[in-house]
This record gives C-alpha cells, sequence and structure tokens, in this order.
C-alpha cells in the first residue's frame, strides 16, 4: 500500500517562489516514477513534470524554466520548486506515483492535494 502526503502549499505573489513537497510511503519509492498534477476550477487535471527513478525530468511548457522537480530517495520524497509563479499557476497540486506492473504498483496513487493560490 502506498500513501503520497503532500505539504507546501499556500498563497504567494506573482514573482514569488514556493516550494511544495510529497512524502510516500513504501518501499518501491526509490525506483519508482514519480510526478506532480495539477488541477485548477473548472478545468481538467494536468501534468505538471514528471521524474523518473534515475532523476530525468519532464516539465509541460507553461512551467518550463520556472518550476523544478527533485527527488530525494533516503527521505521517500519528491519536490516541487515553483519559482516566478504566475496567476495562472493557482491550482490544486497533487503527487503522483503511477502504476507500475514491473513494480508490483497495481493502481496510481494520487495525494489529497494542496491548494497553491498566486495573487496580489
Amino acid at each position: 500500500q502506498v500513501q503520497l502526503v503532500e505539504s507546501g502549499g499556500g498563497l504567494v505573489q506573482p514573482g514569488g517562489s514556493l516550494r511544495l513537497s510529497c512524502a510516500a510511503s513504501g518501499s518501491i519509492f526509490r525506483f519508482a516514477h514519480m510526478g506532480w498534477y495539477r488541477q485548477a476550477p473548472g478545468k481538467q487535471r494536468e501534468m505538471v513534470a514528471t521524474i523518473t527513478d534515475s532523476g530525468e525530468a519532464n516539465y509541460a511548457d507553461s512551467v518550463k524554466g520556472r518550476f523544478t522537480i527533485s527527488r530525494d530517495n533516503a527521505k521517500n520524497s519528491v519536490y516541487l520548486q515553483m519559482d516566478n509563479v504566475k496567476p495562472e499557476d493557482t491550482a490544486v497540486y497533487y503527487c503522483n506515483l503511477p502504476s507500475n506492473l514491473r513494480l508490483g504498483v497495481l493502481r496510481t496513487y494520487w495525494g489529497q492535494g494542496t491548494q497553491v493560490t498566486v495573487s496580489s
């Protein structure tokens, strides 16, 4: 069983920074790809950034150059550093561990979400 717990959301001014954290339970974390997704009101959930078990990162075009995903396998954690945030970054941010039959992960797991609001 996997549990994902996000933290670090809040209110930030445009141009500011915020760091989101996701703590994962389970021994498979270091072998798993992880991701951050977000969902704004009235919109579908969208991928923000993903990171492989070896640390290779991928970003949505809308956040490239502003957001950085990283992981610390010793702490079973994945992070999202958000810099130069914009009002359109306002959303609930979710941590994600996708299904992976090779690892015995039979379903995709989501955290409970953390609200990020960008406003002056």
